[in-house]
């Protein structure tokens, strides 16, 4: 399980460092911010990517929580399922 933290890690860590390749806007967007250029405003596109980037990392990163909340969860029981196969162990052998 290790292991998936750590593919995990890189594949957000590939995503956050690409960031400026992932600037790509929808035609409606497009529009706005050139309609916007025209006008002198620049920082409506700066905005606008943000705002992509933004909604483009919100699932990675709701997935990335779920897994690890699954992953803790999981360790802690099986440790308790191997303390209660320790406690039976112990309670056999003392007969």
């Amino acid at each position: 399980m290790k292991k998936f933290l750590v593919i995990c890690g890189f594949v957000i860590a590939f995503f956050v460092l690409t960031v400026p390749s992932t600037m790509a806007q929808c035609a409606m967007c497009r529009g706005s911010v050139e309609s916007s250029m025209g006008n002198g405003r620049n920082n409506v596109g700066v905005g606008l990517n943000t705002g992509i980037v933004y909604l483009f990392m919100m699932p990675y990163l709701l997935v990335a929580v779920i897994g690890y909340m699954w992953y803790r969860h999981s360790k802690k029981a099986q440790q308790e399922r191997q303390f209660v196969s320790a406690r039976v162990q112990q309670a056999l052998h003392h007969k």
